[in-house]
């Protein structure tokens, strides 16, 4: 037994998240133009021949990314709820992104659970094409101290969430 204690390994944040997904058009049409996530990067995987490796910005910087394969249909079929395997992921997002997506799903007649108060939040919860629950949250005010501060004033915030535009977009200007 070693006498050396071991040292905390700090990391930065998560870098990417990648799930095995269906063909390529199939993952772009629901991440990018449901959801306004951009493909920012699509390359071969390099560790299985056949596959793409697709790379879409979920909003903050980090990454989602998708192994995907022309032969491969969608199945919706929900997820395994095991040990090990993932429940749900979540995303953080403005009213304005939020209702922009809840209406996007709606239009599409995508199922979603519809708009859960969670007291401090609002949440949606909805499949994507591979069967994978996801969830959109929206703060209804201001986090207390210490639980994930705005980045911007809600000054800011409110001003460019009422200009009804693309979440890349409202990036940019909130960037200003």
């Amino acid at each position: 037994m070693s006498n050396i204690s071991p040292a905390k390994i700090q990391a930065q944040g998560i870098h990417h998240i990648t799930f095995v997904g269906s063909h390529r058009q199939a993952t772009i049409d629901f991440y990018q133009e449901v959801l306004g996530m951009p493909l920012i990067m699509e390359q071969p995987n390099l560790d299985v021949p056949g596959e793409t490796h697709l790379y879409f910005d979920s909003g903050d910087g980090r990454l989602i990314t998708f192994f995907v394969r022309p032969d491969r249909t969608n199945d919706s079929t929900p997820n395994p709820e095991g040990i090990g395997n993932l429940h749900h992921l979540a995303f953080s997002v403005s009213q304005a992104t939020y209702t922009q997506v809840a209406q996007r799903l709606n239009a599409r007649g995508i199922w979603n659970t519809g708009e859960i108060d969670r007291g401090f939040m609002n949440s949606i919860y909805f499949r994507d094409p591979n069967g994978q629950l996801l969830e959109m949250a929206t703060y209804k005010f201001l986090p207390p101290e210490g639980i994930q501060q705005p980045m911007f004033s809600p000054e800011h915030i409110n001003y460019v969430s009422q200009l009804e535009l693309m979440p890349s977009r409202m990036f940019t200007l909130l960037m200003r």
